[in-house]
């Protein structure tokens, strides 16, 4: 059983969906304590990082808990950033500090004359991109280097040692990240068609 977290920052119903057409069995839990009996954990979410602090004490330890007994979790867009220690998008929120790095703005790598600093893209990223496999990966087992998948987002995550697939937008950002069996995706797997479709399988696969 799959657990997709709704806390009020996600389109839940195209998670839900694409993981009915995978025949995976879904619940949105309401509390915490539900979480126990959850085979893997969806955290899904679009909009400002400050929404996950409604991911409070008690779901951080649930989840933490999940993880420690080598359970799957998946972030997915800001799902993903709440991974990280912190984003820049709301100072004062710090993330779930598994992965270590601060998320920032899209911004181009230099300006023109190569002397001053990042200088902002048009944000949001929206659309159609394509990942470049930085390293082996489960979650990205059978996509293809240059695959296109689908993005919305004005925020990023630095590529570390725990970035499986990167993607460029003025800066090259995290686009896939994975750590033992917590893995992340910025994109949006449940609209990037059949390539997310085989990243959602891909977790599903490790869930069993």
């Amino acid at each position: 059983m799959i657990a997709l977290i709704d806390y009020g920052a996600g389109n839940l119903a195209s998670v839900r969906k694409a993981l009915a057409h995978l025949g995976a069995t879904v619940t949105t839990p309401d509390a915490p304590a539900d979480l126990a009996s959850a085979g893997g954990i969806i955290v899904p979410g679009v909009g400002n990082f400050g929404v996950t602090a409604a991911l409070g004490p008690d779901w951080q330890t649930a989840i933490r808990s999940h993880i420690d007994l080598q359970r799957p979790l998946l972030g997915i867009c800001v799902g993903m950033q709440w991974l990280f220690d912190e984003s820049e998008e709301a100072p004062g929120h710090p993330g779930l500090e598994l992965l270590a790095g601060t998320c920032r703005l899209l911004a181009e790598e230099n300006s023109a004359d190569g002397r001053t600093g990042p200088t902002r893209l048009k944000v949001p990223h929206v659309g159609w991109n394509s990942l470049h496999l930085t390293k082996p990966s489960w979650l990205l087992d059978g996509v293809a280097e240059g695959d296109q998948v689908y993005f919305t987002h004005s925020f990023a995550a630095p590529v570390t040692a725990d970035c499986v697939g990167a993607t460029q937008y003025g800066i090259v950002f995290a686009a896939a990240v994975e750590r033992g069996h917590v893995g992340g995706v910025q994109f949006h797997p449940e609209k990037s068609s059949d390539v997310g479709l085989r990243i959602l399988n891909n977790f599903l696969r490790r869930v069993s």
